[in-house]
């Protein structure tokens, strides 16, 4: 199960990664385009005033792409050290299940063994009083043959 929810984690962490890689490229290019699409005219005029703003731009963009990736990393870290609890808890969960049945299956082999030497038990004296009812049988059957067929003595 953890290898499952592992594999998902790093499919869907893939997924999502890509998405943002390829959001940020898509808004730098838009951010870009209105830079590229201005006539060279605009460009003499503003000349100077272009130019800083555009790096002005660029160093909020550094800045802003600086602190997304740092709120990025932090974020992957909190994925990283959440998906190793999710691994520890698994594997104790594991451990736990495992000592938990082999005690369940060493109680249950003990009350097995005990309840077979009571019953064992059991069929001894059961046994004993057959074999003393049989004995007893055997002294009436007699007794009774002996009163049917009295002896003369002669």
């Amino acid at each position: 199960m953890f290898t499952f929810l592992f594999g998902f984690h790093e499919e869907r962490y893939s997924v999502l990664k890509d998405k943002m890689e390829s959001g940020t490229n898509e808004a730098s290019k838009k951010r870009m385009k209105p830079n590229v699409e201005e006539t060279e005219e605009d460009q003499v005029s503003n000349g100077t005033d272009m130019e800083i703003a555009v790096k002005e731009q660029s160093e909020a963009n550094i800045v802003g792409s600086e602190e997304m990736e740092l709120n990025i990393s932090h974020i992957h870290e909190k994925i990283e050290r959440f998906t190793q609890l999710v691994s520890e808890l698994l594997e104790s969960g594991k451990s736990m299940f495992r000592e938990l049945s082999n005690e369940f299956e060493e109680r249950l082999i003990t009350i097995h063994k005990e309840q077979m030497e009571k019953w064992q038990e059991e069929i001894k004296v059961l046994r004993l009083i057959d074999a003393s009812n049989e004995e007893a049988s055997a002294m009436l059957h007699n007794a009774r043959f002996l009163l049917q067929n009295p002896l003369f003595e002669s």
